[in-house]
């Protein structure tokens, strides 16, 4: 008997992840979740460089100051809460000394610009078609800082603005780097502040605008979706695969969701890899019971040529 709906996936035909790939992980909180992993496991990836960006506008205001390499000045933070802030930016990189707020800003442009112009492939998470519009400039936000909700007007963006964002925001990326590859997909955690039925009335826009778009450029191979929304509505659809909150997946949740983006996206040889790679990290977080045995000894001494071994095929990786 089976009592589980399972998403058919086929591992991608054209240019899987290995260890010679660079990865941009851009957008919501799951983002976190799958950049992390590609850390864990030594990739060379860049993650979420202005912090979580939880809707399109917000991913295509980064990338296009980045292919731009904008420079941030005072005009472009504020001062609230006794913290300097950037409206493109998470509150994670709010700062009490604007000088310092202003050099993070322009320093992950700088990084974000020459990661972006180099990826191989580019993963966005979208995680919400609600986005915040601050009246006083009449633009869309990244975070609202805790600003007043008064200052903003909340909109629902529709599919076709998203549609929009996201071909922006690939022509951007291709205009620098041909060769990128994208990976979207949509974050499977409910934003229930917004409402349960605006939740879904907002996952079903950004669903349906990223297969617009996918039928827009249907002769493109370097577009492709990943289901991760439907694993965990459809194949983990139970409470005890979410955080105690009940909206987030849980850390069961997230390496079941990554053991299927593997078996879709990293070639098989890498995989290999990041079995090494998982046993030299366990191997470091392990804590002796007596740090001077022979015994310990003979394991660090393992462990260190394990690295060796891994370093010695891959050099940019390091522990």
């Amino acid at each position: 008997m089976n009592l589980q709906t399972n998403i058919p996936l086929q591992p991608q035909r054209f240019n899987q992840i290995d260890y010679n790939s660079k990865v941009v992980v851009l957008g919501s909180c799951f983002s976190e979740n799958i950049g992390e992993k590609f850390q864990y496991y030594k990739f060379q990836s860049l993650q979420n460089p202005f912090g979580i960006q939880f809707h399109p506008l917000a991913i295509e205001s980064l990338i296009t100051d980045a292919i731009n390499q904008k420079e941030f000045t005072e005009e472009d933070i504020f001062f609230h809460n006794e913290q300097w802030h950037c409206f493109d930016a998470h509150s994670r990189l709010s700062n009490s000394d604007k000088n310092q707020l202003l050099s993070q800003l322009n320093t992950s442009i700088s990084i974000t610009h020459k990661f972006l112009s180099d990826a191989s492939h580019v993963i966005i998470t979208l995680g919400t078609a609600w986005a915040y519009r601050f009246i006083e400039t009449d633009t869309f936000v990244a975070n609202c800082h805790k600003v007043p909700q008064k200052k903003f007007l909340k909109e629902l963006l529709s599919v076709e603005q998203i549609t929009e964002s996201l071909d922006a925001i690939v022509s951007l990326v291709k205009s620098v780097n041909p060769n990128a590859n994208f990976v979207f997909t949509v974050s499977p955690v409910r934003h229930i502040k917004d409402g349960f039925i605006e939740n879904t009335q907002s996952k079903s826009h950004l669903i349906s605008a990223i297969h617009q778009l996918l039928s827009q450029r249907a002769e493109s191979k370097y577009l492709s979706y990943f289901a991760s929304y439907e694993i965990m509505i459809d194949e983990l659809r139970d409470y005890r695969f979410y955080n105690d909150d009940m909206l987030h997946p849980n850390n069961l949740a997230i390496n079941y969701i990554w053991e299927k983006f593997m078996s879709v996206w990293i070639k098989e040889d890498a995989q290999q890899t990041m079995t090494e790679v998982e046993i030299i990290q366990k191997g470091l977080s392990h804590k002796a019971f007596n740090p001077n045995s022979e015994a310990h000894q003979k394991f660090i001494e393992s462990i260190q040529k394990s690295i060796e071994i891994v370093k010695s095929k891959y050099n940019h990786i390091t522990f």
